[in-house]
């Protein structure tokens, strides 16, 4: 049996056993050192490309998981997944293609005040997190997508999001946008900010709290 042979079986066993994905990195710790890991992961999926477990790479970690045209035969065993309001969508479609951006900002993309509620649930979810504050008077808060939001939408990098051509065959661009228009590349965007500091979580939850938007 080749090296790389050894290896794949070895990712494959790493991979069966683990409780969520896992990042070449954490792969690395359990292989012998001068692994060649990379190959032995396209070897990996080649070998169950086709099959009902695939193995896919989310947020720059691998996992093994249904193929997606047999997704409909777990229907009836998954719970029904938190529902995020239009306004929770919004908001969290703004930050995801604008990040790192403040409140002020995704209100001023949304053109409504945003709700209290509405990040505070995204937080819950683990979905947004707080990046750290920008370089401006008042020194305000900016956020970003994480981890578990490219998980739950099954993307490996923010580089997957959709773009406008995709998301107008979707019908989720109006035709009628202007022809300069385009969707923010999140990984082109500049970052003008600061890590946060020491205790700006806990001052969150305290500063947030409130209700949905009204008939959000």
């Amino acid at each position: 049996m080749s090296d790389r042979a050894e290896t794949a079986r070895e990712i494959e066993a790493l991979l069966f056993a683990a409780a969520g994905p896992l990042s070449e990195a954490d792969i690395a710790k359990r292989l012998p050192q001068g692994a060649d890991i990379a190959g032995a992961l396209q070897e990996l999926a080649a070998r169950y490309q086709g099959r009902g477990v695939v193995l896919a790479r989310v947020a720059e970690r691998w996992r093994f998981q249904t193929a997606e045209d047999l997704a409909w035969l777990m229907t009836d065993e998954r719970e029904e997944p938190r529902r995020l309001s239009k306004a929770a969508q919004e908001t969290l479609a703004i930050i995801a293609y604008h990040q790192p951006v403040t409140r002020a900002e995704i209100e001023a993309v949304r053109g409504v005040q945003a709700s209290r509620g509405t990040l505070d649930v995204l937080l819950e979810l683990r979905l947004v997190r707080m990046r750290g504050r920008r370089r401006t008077p008042g020194r305000p808060v900016t956020y970003g997508t994480t981890d578990a939001f490219l998980e739950h939408y099954g993307l490996a990098s923010l580089g997957d999001l959709p773009g406008s051509t995709e998301m107008r065959a979707a019908g989720l661009l109006s035709l009628d946008l202007p022809p300069d228009f385009a969707v923010p590349d999140p990984n082109a965007l500049a970052v003008d900010e600061d890590p946060l500091d020491d205790g700006d979580e806990a001052q969150f939850h305290v500063d947030f709290m409130g209700e949905e938007e009204p008939g959000r």
